[in-house]
């Protein structure tokens, strides 16, 4: 029986989260019903947009995104600091964004005045709406409930669009962090809906890219890509606000990554790369089999053995579980 969420989710372990949600139904989240013929493949636009536009209201940000015909997978960053910065004002105004709220919050909102027993009594929702604008089971609802419902009003139907319950998996330290964003831009190479990771659609390996060349083009410098986590460089301090490399090592890598899967050769990795991946303590075998199987590769923690038992004691757990496939994957 699988763990209950809050059993799997420790931000004092990890902020970094590798989630996916699938499609129940037969018809396509996207892309050509190969029953009916028709074509579902705006409904990745409408995916991306919401996907995007959710970091601006919960105080989760986005590192990688692939967006595929009948599931997705999405690469989260829980940003605990920026969510306890936030004035009880701002919390409403969030909120307020994706749900009604109450009758106190409304007042609030249109600036009236409230009593103090009112006002105690709205401060108890507000910090349960901070701590709901910081958890990704939120973040994860309010996204596939948006789509769900213009996927059903489309389609003339009612019921389940998404499975039950997504899938998540707590990405411990950077070398895991890396593996899965690379699991996740490369998914449609894999998949053969895509030659090279530029080209492959609907996923945050493309919008970097176009970014990157943008930028390049204008002969402008440090600017990446705004609605996604940005490259934090090779900071000193562990699991920084940031994604811990280089964005142009990481492109590197992943287009290396990428010419393998697609060509199946190994060919001659640059020594930027082989760097990355001796700094994150891996090497070239480890590497390829995680960004091939990431989620085969390990259950509920991905990390090194050390991370894994380092998580397990903050959550208390008696067992370190997936404990031979961390040490198998990374040591």
């Amino acid at each position: 029986m699988p763990k209950p969420r809050e059993h799997q989710v420790s931000l004092d372990a990890t902020p970094y989260y590798h989630c996916v949600s699938r499609c129940v139904r037969r018809a396509f989240l996207c892309g050509v019903d190969s029953v009916s013929g028709e074509s579902y493949e705006h409904r990745r636009g409408w995916l991306e947009n919401k996907l995007l536009e959710l970091p601006q209201i919960f105080a989760i940000q986005i590192a990688a995104y692939a967006i595929m015909s009948n599931h997705y997978h999405i690469v989260l960053y829980v940003d605990v600091a920026h969510a306890k910065s936030w004035t009880d004002e701002e919390v409403v105004q969030r909120w307020h964004q994706v749900f009604k709220g109450n009758l106190l919050s409304q007042k609030f909102d249109r600036k009236e005045v409230l009593s103090e027993p009112e006002l105690a009594r709205l401060k108890i929702y507000i910090e349960e709406w901070r701590k709901r604008l910081m958890d990704i089971s939120w973040f994860m609802r309010v996204l596939n409930e948006a789509i769900a419902r213009e996927a059903n009003a489309e389609d003339g139907c009612t019921g389940r669009f998404w499975e039950g319950r997504y899938k998540s998996q707590a990405l411990l330290d950077e070398a895991a962090l890396a593996a899965c964003m690379a699991y996740v831009d490369l998914n449609p190479v894999r998949a053969s809906m895509a030659k090279t990771p530029e080209k492959s659609d609907y996923t945050s390996i493309k919008k970097r890219t176009e970014k990157a060349q943008a930028t390049a083009q204008a002969n402008h410098q440090n600017q990446q890509e705004k609605q996604l986590l940005p490259f934090a460089g090779n900071p000193k301090q562990d699991m920084p606000k940031g994604i811990p490399m280089r964005l142009t090592d990481y492109l590197e890598l992943v287009d290396w990554t990428g010419r393998i899967i697609r060509d199946d050769k190994r060919g001659a990795i640059s020594s930027s790369s082989e760097a990355i991946l001796t700094r994150l303590g891996i090497d070239e075998s480890q590497w390829l089999t995680m960004t091939q199987g990431f989620e085969d590769c390990f259950t509920t923690f991905a990390g090194s053995e050390g991370s894994l038992r380092s998580a397990c004691e903050k959550l208390e757990y008696q067992r370190a579980s997936g404990l031979s496939r961390c040490r198998v994957a990374i040591g």
